[in-house]
């Protein structure tokens, strides 16, 4: 699959191209240590079943056999698929459905779907959003995937419990358990205890596989098969990728020179990422990369407790829009930034622009050329413009957009991540800082075990009336 391979290009972020404030190969080479430490833990890490994500590619044959059947048995007795979750539950859905099928798959008659259900992902608590579903389905004639590995995710189970009891008043309770299907861990948690006892059907999350990290497990294989989109692919490109990402020469190895160059880019001050796709169908790819950036390097103690506030803040933006709101500040704004276009070498459908109004300078240079020219001549442009700011950036380009290319690009960033947490010497895989969140929440609510969390919360300062404007 050598022709369906991702380019990595990263020759705007080194200082041949962009002067002093790019990075110097010396500043690489100064890391030869540290990088060779860090390959050596993830070899080791992987051994020990420390990083169990990286052996999806492989490992799921059976998993992908039965979610295909479970689709296949079921997509024709209901008009929507809903993912109940949050965080890696739902961007990871999110990304992949948007970068495989028309952006209008919702709309478009079922035999435009290949037979396939609707998807829709409920990635919120926010009552209206919630309601104002309800008002637009019946949920008779939808299948409810809720997805939760601990099953006490406050946000996913308070709809869980919205939908049991919507379901319980309509049907029966053998034919309210046909309509939901649970993704959770195998033998933990309050979710699988649930779906045994009521009857409903489970896919399981490997237990060694955290919610960011789990987008080619059932918790993303699941939707993405309920739409038609070919989860053996997408395992495939992982696989192929794997390869590509055991090799220690980091010239020849995208994820680990992803993490290098990021990481001396923090080194100097760079410390927010934006990704910027050139297509509409990887846009939610920022959003999914986002939370893997973000909570997998976002620590405030090394892994000897050592006060370091690490992380970049990984900012969304999608090209050529944002070329028109946040381009401006990039080009021109200051030095704290590394940029990551996305792009695509072929794109599925092309679309002509007339040749009309020749008479017109300003736009009869565009007739009779494409949008795909345009647009691709657009993140140039910006490449461009960067490259003359002395601004860091770097290019990745697929292709062409399908579940063979997607899958690499997912695994990439994921082994990306893992290695940057090594060069970083912290722990990529925990998020002590949501937990706190999470650990206040219960505590307001009064949940059994938080009385200590209840007691600190209540023992916060008063807010002061001069500092509120009302």
């Amino acid at each position: 699959m050598g022709n369906m391979g991702i380019k990595f290009d990263f020759n705007n972020m080194m200082s041949d191209f962009i002067g002093d404030k790019g990075i110097k190969e010396d500043d690489i080479q100064a890391l030869k240590g540290k990088i060779e430490s860090a390959h050596k833990a993830m070899i080791e890490k992987r051994a020990l079943g420390k990083m169990d994500w990286r052996d999806l590619p492989y490992n799921q044959n059976e998993i992908v056999e039965d979610i295909i059947n479970y689709v296949n048995s079921v997509k024709d007795d209901f008009e929507a698929f809903v993912v109940l979750g949050i965080g890696g539950s739902a961007l990871g859905p999110m990304a992949v459905q948007q970068a495989i099928n028309s952006p209008y798959y919702n709309e478009l008659p079922r035999e435009k779907r290949n037979g396939f259900p609707k998807l829709y992902v409920m990635d919120n608590v926010d009552p209206e959003k919630l309601s104002y579903f309800f008002d637009m389905i019946d949920v008779t004639k939808c299948l409810f995937n809720c997805i939760s590995k601990s099953g006490s995710t406050s946000e996913t189970m308070s709809q869980f419990m919205i939908i049991k009891e919507m379901l319980s008043e309509k049907l029966s309770k053998e034919e309210a358990a046909k309509h939901i299907v649970c993704t959770t861990d195998k033998v933990n948690g309050n979710l699988i205890k649930i779906a045994k006892e009521e009857g409903y059907k489970t896919f399981i999350i490997p237990s060694g596989v955290g919610g960011r990290f789990s987008e080619l497990t059932p918790v993303g294989l699941l939707p993405a098969a309920m739409c038609g989109i070919d989860i053996r692919k997408m395992l495939e490109g992982a696989a192929y990728m794997d390869e590509i990402c055991k090799n220690d020469d980091i010239y020849k190895n995208p994820a680990y020179m992803y993490a290098v160059l990021s990481y001396i880019a923090m080194n100097k001050g760079r410390n927010i990422a934006v990704m910027m796709p050139y297509a509409d169908s990887l846009k939610l790819i920022s959003d999914w990369f986002a939370q893997l950036w973000a909570e997998s390097l976002g620590k405030k103690f090394d892994n000897e407790h050592n006060e370091i506030f690490a992380g970049q803040t990984p900012v969304k933006a999608l090209g050529v829009t944002d070329q028109h709101s946040q381009v401006q500040l990039y080009t021109e704004g200051p030095f704290d930034k590394m940029i990551v276009l996305l792009g695509v070498e072929k794109f599925r459908r092309t679309m002509d622009i007339p040749a009309i109004y020749g008479d017109i300078p300003s736009l009869g240079f565009l007739g009779g050329v494409t949008q795909n020219r345009l647009i691709q001549t657009e993140q140039m442009a910006t490449e461009y413009a960067l490259y003359k700011a002395g601004k860091m950036s770097l290019t990745i380009t697929l292709p062409e957009v399908n579940e063979f290319t997607l899958g690499e690009l997912l695994y990439m960033f994921e082994v990306a991540t893992g290695f940057a947490g090594e060069l970083l010497n912290i722990n990529a895989f925990d998020q002590p800082g949501v937990e706190e969140g999470k650990n206040a929440t219960y505590a307001m609510f009064g949940r059994p075990g938080y009385d200590e969390k209840k007691k600190e919360l209540d023992a916060r300062p008063e807010k002061k009336d001069k500092y509120i404007i009302k």
